[in-house]
């Protein structure tokens, strides 16, 4: 059985993969898993590869949802996407993005969604 955290974490994958989608994005793959961390979700924009780190808090404290992506877990990610590359070489010929989607409410019937892309560089 999962936890309430864990509901809320799946809901919010939920909510921004259905938003990436009415954006036109083509999703690739979720919760793409590996020893050194997880990309929650990678997909396509034309030629740009898009690795999204969703987030989601119940309170703004503590500098919010996006603030939570730290130094150590950009460096995870990124070392997670260099593995994905390294497995799916067709994938390896687009241009990478790493984005934070923090989603507000997710178990809301209209969760808010805030996008930032290029939150941060590899």
């Amino acid at each position: 059985m999962s936890s309430g955290r864990q509901r809320l974490g799946a809901a919010a994958e939920d909510a921004a993969e259905r938003f990436l989608v009415a954006q036109g994005l083509q999703i690739l793959e979720r919760n793409f898993r590996r020893r050194l961390g997880e990309i929650d979700l990678i997909a396509r924009q034309g030629e740009v590869l898009v690795m999204v780190e969703v987030r989601t808090r119940s309170s703004a404290a503590f500098g919010g949802a996006a603030a939570s992506v730290s130094v150590a877990k950009q460096r995870r990610i990124v070392r997670t996407a260099q593995q994905l590359l390294q497995r799916q070489r067709a994938l390896a010929a687009l241009r990478a993005r790493f984005d934070v989607i923090v989603v507000h409410q997710p178990a809301a019937a209209v969760p808010r969604i805030e996008w930032i892309r290029h939150a941060f560089e590899a």
